[in-house]
């Protein structure tokens, strides 16, 4: 039918466009917080590209549920707009006749919404979570590279190696200051190397001394040693037990159903019974008189949609705080959202009959009033 299939295309082109934009949009403000992260040192300056990569994907279910809701508030306001609803109305389509079409183009980018909440979020949150880590260890040892002043990474050490020639992991003249609470010390020893015990990171030191001064009473200790080891790294690359909720698998999640892993589990199926409902009220909400000088209805739209992803999110926070149980949260968030729409549309349809009564009945009454007058 030319009514769907035109619909149907103009959504879609509104569609790419408006993904477009957002993600050129979002895809800048991580690459500034990347870069940023990478600057300070908690990010691999040569992962940025692949760490940009998996935050991307990571909002990529929002950015598309955005997309979408805003193509068909923008297309039928267009419609509204240019009188092509009044015609519409005229030849017998109701509101409730764009269901159809609107859902049809809508369903593919629903399920990849629904896909990419349920398992493609996880895997990037793991995948992000082992990029970070494996920097860390790799900057532990990069803190005590020989020929550079290094600091700990929590700031309490400082440390300095002379290069050896001979052994990049090895060096001369070794320098370290700690500072713990009022207590700060100096050791220094004549050679150094870097070694692996287990999990630990060790600098072993040969033939140094270390002085100990207490800032508070000026106490001062000296001693001296053949041999010394420090540890120079606690962070390990972590396993499935210690990786956080958002990084774990939704059928683990099923599982092991804690409170945090429900009010997780919530969360990602909230984005994808949300894009849906978002739909939904779109069509409602982009109804617009054009009597009116100023037309609101996007702003508002868009204002529903944040309102309700922070719905989304406050329902994550409930669950996972054991105030309300994850069947509840989404009945009652996604449920009084789909009534919602539903009544939306139930009382556009009806407003806009009664409306087309109205303009109807008006130029009758007049043009009787006015053949009584001459009369």
């Amino acid at each position: 039918m030319l009514f769907d299939s035109t619909l149907r295309r103009e959504l879609a082109r509104n569609f790419g466009a408006t993904l477009v934009v957002i993600l050129t949009i979002v895809l800048t403000m991580m690459l500034i917080r990347t870069l940023g992260q990478a600057a300070i040192g908690q990010v691999a300056p040569q992962d940025v590209v692949l760490l940009l990569g998996y935050i991307a994907l990571g909002h990529l279910p929002t950015m598309l549920a955005l997309s979408l809701f805003i193509a068909v508030v923008a297309t039928l306001t267009r419609m509204y707009r240019e009188s092509e609803m009044t015609i519409w109305f005229a030849s017998g389509i109701g509101i409730t006749r764009f269901v159809r079409p609107v859902l049809r183009m809508s369903w593919p980018v629903l399920g990849v919404v629904a896909a990419l909440a349920l398992f493609v979020w996880p895997w990037q949150n793991q995948r992000s979570v082992e990029l970070k880590e494996r920097f860390e260890r790799r900057s532990d040892l990069s803190r005590v590279a020989p020929g550079q002043f290094q600091t700990s990474n929590d700031g309490s050490r400082v440390f300095f190696i002379e290069r050896d020639a001979a052994d990049s992991r090895t060096g001369r003249n070794v320098f370290i200051l700690t500072a713990q609470g009022e207590v700060e010390s100096v050791t220094s020893a004549r050679s150094g190397r870097i070694e692996l015990q287990g999990d630990d990171r060790m600098l072993t030191l040969s033939r140094g001394q270390r002085n100990e001064q207490n800032q508070r009473t000026g106490d001062k200790t000296l001693a001296r040693f053949e041999g010394y080891s420090a540890q120079i790294g606690e962070r390990l690359i972590s396993n499935l037990d210690d990786l956080p909720p958002k990084a774990r698998r939704s059928i683990d999640l099923l599982r092991a159903p804690t409170p945090r892993h429900q009010g997780e589990l919530a969360w990602r199926l909230g984005l994808a019974l949300g894009a849906a409902n978002m739909v939904l009220l779109g069509i409602g909400l982009a109804a617009s008189n054009l009597r009116r000088a100023s037309n609101w209805n996007l702003l508002f739209a868009l204002l529903s949609f944040v309102v309700y992803y922070n719905l989304i999110n406050l329902t994550q926070a409930w669950v996972a705080a054991g105030k309300v149980g994850m069947g509840t949260a989404l009945v009652a968030a996604h449920g009084g959202a789909f009534l919602i729409a539903m009544t939306l549309l139930w009382w556009r349809e009806n407003g806009n009959a009664r409306l087309g009564w109205r303009r109807s009945s008006g130029p009758i009454r007049d043009e009787a009033r006015s053949a009584s007058g001459r009369a």
